[in-house]
C-alpha cells in the first residue's frame, strides 16, 4: 500500500499515509512492565489506555504486502504508532481545526484528482479502488496530516535566520581546503602478493560461503489487461485477485490457474539469493526486490501471491538445489582474493587511523610516512564540499569534518581507495545579501535551525508525556504476526 501511495510524491497525498518524518519519536526504556490486569494494554500514554487491537489495526493498514514483518519492524511501528498519537493529542491541545469544505477544497484542488484541468469524481473514485481506500477512511487520515502540518507550522513558522548564520553555514560548504595528499593504496599494494597456503586456508575457513543455494521457480505476472481485459484495477480485477488467492490457500497449483483463467504461459527462471543464476548472470525478467519473498517462503507455501509496484505475480517454487563450488572455480578465486586484499587493507588503515586517531601523528610523522613507504606528497586544492574533481565526494565531507593543521585517515565505504591526509590551510568564505545564491544558503540555514527546533521540541515531548510500554503484549503482537 505504501508503496502505490509514494507515486505520488509531488501531491500533499503522498504524505498522507507515511510515518512521522519530521519529529523522530523515540520512546523505548521509558517507564515499566505492567502489572497483570493491562494484558490487552499495549501502551499507556499519560491516562490513556490503548489496546493490543488498535495497534494490530494500525500495522495491518500500514504495511505493504512484500514488508518483512520481524521483531524490529514491530518495534518501528510501535514508535511511528505511539508517534502519530502524541501528535494527535498536541492537535488537540492546541485546537488545531480542519472544516469539512476546507478539505474538500484541498481534494478538489489536488493535481491527481484532475481531467482538463478540472476535478473529476471519476479519477477520485480510481485513486480510491486502485488503492483499496474507501473514502471515509482517506479523507480522515488526509485530515490528521494536514492537521499535523499546521501542528509543524505552527511550531517551526516564522523563523528568519540572521546574516551571520547563513555565512556560517555557506563559509562550511565553500571554504578552499589546501591539503597534502598521501595515497595509502600505494602502500598496500606491497602487501597483496598471497601464496597459495593462504587463499587455501581461507577457503577452508569460508567453504559454506560458496555453498549456493538455487531456487527454481515458475511464475505469472498478473494485470488488468490479462486477467480482465481491461486496463484499470477495477472491482472485477480484485475479485478474481481474491479469487487466485483462494485456489492457492486451498492447494492449487499455478497452472491449475494459469488454464482456469486464460492467462499466458507460465515462465521458468533458476537464480540464488544474489538473484544470479548458475553462469552468475544477473536475472532481468523477475523483480529482484521479490527475491528475498521466495528464499524466506515456508516450505507448505510453494505457491504464492506476491504484490509489488501495483503488480501482481503467482510463484511456485519448483526446484531447490545446494550446489558447492571449489576453490577452483574462477569466480570462487577471484572471490578469495578480494576478500583477502579487503582484509589486509583493513587491518593496515586500522592500525594506521588508531595512531592518528590518538593525536600520535604530527606533520613530522606525516612527511617521515612518506619517505618510509617511497611514496610522493601531492599537494592538492579542494575549492569546496561539492568539489570531487579530484577526491571522492564522500572523502572531501570527510576532509571537511577537521581543523586545519590536522593528519587524517579517509576511505571510502568499500575501502578501494585510501589517503592519509594533512590539512594545510583553510580560506574562509562569506556571502552578501545581493548575491545570486543567498537565497539557497538562506534556506539551508532556516531549516537548520527548524530541525533544531524539532528535535528541541521532541525533547519537550518526551518530558510532557508519561509514556509506558507493555513489552509482555508487544511480544504477545510479535508471536501473533510473526
Amino acid at each position: 500500500m505504501l508503496g502505490k501511495i509514494r507515486k505520488f510524491s509531488s501531491s500533499v497525498f503522498a504524505k498522507i499515509f507515511l510515518f512521522i518524518v519530521a519529529i523522530p519519536f523515540v520512546f523505548w526504556g521509558m517507564g515499566p512492565l505492567f502489572k497483570s490486569g493491562s494484558q490487552n494494554i499495549i501502551v499507556k500514554i499519560d491516562k490513556e489506555k490503548i489496546p493490543i487491537e488498535e495497534f494490530v489495526n494500525y500495522i495491518n493498514i500500514y504495511t505493504a504486502t512484500n514488508d518483512n514483518l520481524d521483531s524490529i519492524f514491530i518495534e518501528k511501528m510501535l514508535s511511528n504508532f505511539i508517534g502519530e498519537k502524541i501528535i494527535g493529542n498536541e492537535i488537540k491541545s492546541f485546537n488545531i481545526m480542519l472544516s469539512d469544505e476546507s478539505l474538500s477544497k484541498l481534494i478538489r484542488n489536488d493535481k491527481i484528482f484532475k481531467k482538463d484541468n478540472k476535478f473529476s469524481r471519476t479519477e477520485y473514485e480510481k485513486f480510491l479502488v486502485t488503492n483499496n481506500f474507501d473514502a471515509v477512511f482517506f479523507e480522515k487520515n488526509m485530515s490528521h496530516q494536514i492537521k499535523r502540518e499546521l501542528l509543524l507550522d505552527f511550531i517551526s513558522g516564522g523563523i528568519i535566520p540572521p546574516n551571520f548564520f547563513v555565512n556560517i553555514n555557506f563559509d562550511k560548504i565553500n571554504q578552499k581546503r589546501n591539503v597534502e595528499v598521501i595515497r595509502l593504496n600505494d602502500a598496500i599494494k606491497k602487501k597483496l602478493n598471497f601464496s597459495t597456503s593462504e587463499i587455501q586456508t581461507y577457503f577452508n575457513a569460508h567453504k559454506n560461503k560458496y555453498n549456493y543455494v538455487y531456487k527454481t521457480i515458475e511464475f505469472l505476472e498478473i494485470n488488468p489487461e490479462n486477467l480482465t481485459g481491461r486496463d484499470e484495477f477495477d472491482d472485477p480485477f480484485f475479485e478474481k485477485i481474491d479469487k487466485i488467492d483462494d485456489l492457492i490457500v486451498e492447494g492449487k497449483k499455478i497452472n491449475f490457474i494459469s488454464e482456469k483463467f486464460d492467462l499466458m504461459s507460465v515462465k521458468r527462471l533458476t537464480f540464488n539469493k544474489l538473484g544470479k543464476n548458475k553462469n552468475e548472470v544477473a536475472i532481468n525478467d523477475f523483480p529482484i526486490e521479490l527475491i528475498n519473498n521466495i528464499f524466506s517462503a515456508d516450505e507448505n507455501d510453494q505457491t504464492m501471491l506476491i504484490t509489488h509496484e501495483n503488480k501482481y505475480y503467482i510463484v511456485e517454487i519448483y526446484k531447490t538445489e545446494n550446489i558447492q563450488k571449489e576453490i577452483n572455480d574462477p569466480k570462487v578465486n577471484e572471490d578469495i582474493l578480494i576478500n583477502l586484499k579487503k582484509n589486509v587493507s583493513r587491518s593496515f588503515i586500522s592500525e594506521l587511523a588508531i595512531n592518528v586517531n590518538k593525536n600520535k601523528f604530527k606533520k613530522s610523522d606525516f612527511d617521515e610516512f612518506s619517505n618510509d613507504q617511497n611514496i610522493n606528497i601531492e599537494k592538492i586544492t579542494i575549492d569546496s564540499q561539492n568539489d570531487s574533481k579530484i577526491l571522492k565526494d564522500e572523502l572531501v565531507k570527510q576532509i571537511y569534518i577537521f581543523p586545519e593543521k590536522q593528519v587524517i585517515v579517509v576511505s571510502d565505504i568499500g575501502l578501494t581507495e585510501n589517503y592519509l591526509i594533512y590539512i594545510d590551510k583553510i580560506e574562509h568564505g562569506s556571502i552578501t545579501k545581493d548575491s545570486d545564491e543567498y537565497e539557497k544558503y538562506f534556506n539551508l540555514s532556516r531549516e537548520e535551525m527548524t530541525n533544531n527546533i524539532f528535535n528541541t521540541y521532541d525533547h519537550y515531548l518526551k518530558n510532557k508525556y508519561n509514556i509506558k510500554i507493555n513489552y509482555k503484549a508487544l511480544e504477545k503482537v510479535k508471536n501473533y504476526i510473526q
